[in-house]
This record gives structure tokens, C-alpha cells and sequence, in this order.
């Protein structure tokens, strides 16, 4: 066969990390653009997140910080329809209860599913045709009913399909990419999951930022590693994650966006340790992070179609892939 009809490799995604999977529920027809994505990791799996856009709507954040009671994490939501859509996170805890996933406390278990939502609202022409609990349960239903390790569909859908960039002037996206690191350590992975509604547009060097005339926008990541992390090692990995939704937009982290970046860390695989600086295998990690998250956000502009609704078109980002893209 001729190199030019080789069959092209397949595109990494967060599902790589084993364990991981996605699910997806949207709408798109009748004054409907958004939709729901759901990040489905195995019981026993450690979380975090970091929040650092001005205006975030987010679900049980507060319960991720590593001072609280609970370390570890059944699921988590991304969601449009802003606030509203935070809803979705309730048909999760459903899917979640009903099959034992959850906190065990007397009588039964208490899902824990943070969630996070980017603003969408009234972007498919009707301002009240946002996600709520069923299509979370939808989601969340997607995501269990797909095998180990499958492509994770990118672009308009899930909590992408309503997404902008350039504060309303393109269409964004969900995108995806995975890392394995080096040495010792190739057997762990670290994925992400972007859904890319920025008031920025992706960063090109000595390029001016575009101006935040909508005001309403946000960008969510979903960072996963099959490494063995402690809820705090989880925070500062959500914090390092950051770096690399600011090498992908600009601007990024304003007044009027509502990024957030969770962490979820499955414990199954031990970083090897250095010999000479047992830190740098976590170093590693983070960095792979920030990596992961910038190509997720590269890669949902790319793969984000352009769109026409009674609220207005939105064409894809000019030129197709993004500089510095996968």
C-alpha cells in the first residue's frame, strides 16, 4: 500500500487513560444548540479542580478541595445553558445512584459529580432551550454504554455544540488529546477534554487579543491520569493544567470567562520515582497536563463546524486547524 493510503493513526484522546470514558448528549434543531458531556471514570478514582475565570458556573467544587471529606469522584459534567445547565448534573447522580456509584452513607450513596457550564444560552434561537437532568442522565448513559478506550466524537457536540470563541464570532468546540510520558514512566497517560467557549481565540504570537464584546464565555477541561495522585497532588496538577489553556488562548482566565480545569487521577499505575529528585516524575506529569489541555483546546477549535441559527451564524475559526495544533 502507498504512503498516502495508509490509514491515518488514530487521534489520541482522554479515553486512552484506561478506565476513562466520555459520553455525549446534544440538541440542535428547533431553537435548541447545546448539549451535555460527561467524563465517566472507575469507582475509586481521586478529583480536584481549579477555577480561575471571573464568572464561573460551576456544581460541588467546593466539595473537591483536598481538606474535605470526600476525596474521590463519580463523575463529572460540562454542560451549556449557563447556570441553568447545571441541572444536567442531577440526571448524572440518577445514572450514578442507580448503579451504586457514590458515597455510601445510611440508607444508600450520595453520587458526587461536580460539574461545570459554559454560556450558550439562546444561541440555537430559543433562550430557554438549555440541558437539564435528563439530558444529563443521557450523557452520563452514553458514557457507561461505551466500550474501554473508544474515540471520543469531537467538535459540535455535547457541551461543544454551542460553544464560541472570539467573544461570539466563531464557532467553538469539544476537543481532546493525550500525553504518555517518558522513560520509566511510559506506562502512564494523562488525557484532557476541552470544551472551548473562550472570549479569546487561539494565542499566535505578536497577535492582538480579540475584544470581549459578549462578555459571556468560558473554557472547561477535564484532566485524567492513570497515576496515583493524592487529592492535593490532584489540585496542583489542576493548577499546573491551567498553563496550557493560556498558551492556547487569548486572552484567557478574564473577568468574563469562567474557566475551570477538574483533575481526576484513577490510582491504578505508581510513578517511578527519580533517583536523584523523586519530584520529577510529578513535574513530568503536570507539564503532560498543560500540554494535553492546550492540543484539547487546539483540537476542539478545529473540529468545531460552522453553524447557522435564527440566533446568527457562527463560521469556523479562519484557516482551519489553529497554528500550533496537533
Amino acid at each position: 500500500m502507498s504512503q498516502d493510503k495508509k490509514k491515518p493513526s488514530r487521534q489520541s484522546t482522554i479515553t486512552d487513560v484506561p478506565g476513562i470514558r466520555v459520553g455525549q448528549a446534544q440538541r440542535r434543531t428547533d431553537g435548541w444548540l447545546t448539549g451535555v458531556s460527561v467524563v465517566l471514570p472507575p469507582p475509586g478514582t481521586i478529583g480536584s479542580v481549579d477555577v480561575r475565570g471571573g464568572g464561573p458556573g460551576t456544581h460541588e467544587t467546593d466539595a473537591l478541595d483536598p481538606t474535605t471529606m470526600v476525596a474521590t469522584v463519580d463523575a463529572v459534567a460540562l454542560t451549556g445553558g449557563s447556570a441553568y445547565g447545571l441541572a444536567a448534573a442531577g440526571g448524572v447522580q440518577q445514572w450514578c445512584e442507580e448503579n451504586g456509584r457514590g458515597f455510601a452513607v445510611p440508607g444508600g450513596v450520595v453520587p458526587i459529580v461536580p460539574a461545570a457550564a459554559i454560556f450558550d444560552l439562546g444561541r440555537g434561537g430559543d433562550f430557554s432551550a438549555r440541558p437539564n437532568a435528563a439530558m444529563g442522565y443521557e450523557a452520563a448513559l452514553d458514557a457507561a454504554s461505551s466500550t474501554e478506550g473508544a474515540d471520543v466524537v469531537r467538535g459540535n457536540v455535547g457541551a461543544g455544540t454551542g460553544a464560541a470563541i472570539g467573544a461570539g464570532k466563531y464557532k467553538g468546540g469539544l476537543g481532546t488529546a493525550a500525553i504518555r510520558l517518558t522513560g520509566e514512566n511510559a506506562h502512564i497517560v494523562v488525557g484532557a477534554l476541552a470544551v472551548v467557549n473562550a472570549a479569546g481565540i487561539p494565542w499566535v504570537p505578536g497577535a492582538q487579543s480579540v475584544p470581549a464584546e459578549e462578555g459571556l464565555n468560558t473554557t472547561l477541561a477535564v484532566v485524567a491520569t492513570n497515576a496515583t495522585l493524592t487529592a492535593a497532588q490532584a489540585k496542583r496538577t489542576a493548577t499546573a493544567a491551567h498553563a496550557g489553556m493560556a498558551r492556547a488562548l487569548n486572552p484567557v482566565h478574564t473577568l468574563a470567562d469562567g474557566d475551570t480545569i477538574f483533575t481526576l487521577a484513577t490510582c491504578v499505575d505508581v510513578l517511578a520515582p527519580h533517583p536523584a529528585f523523586p519530584l520529577a516524575p510529578l513535574i513530568e506529569l503536570q507539564s503532560a497536563a498543560a500540554e494535553a489541555v492546550r492540543l484539547a483546546i487546539l483540537d476542539g477549535v478545529a473540529q468545531a463546524e460552522a453553524v447557522q441559527t435564527p440566533w446568527g451564524i457562527l463560521p469556523r475559526f479562519p484557516d482551519g486547524t489553529p497554528q500550533g495544533s496537533i
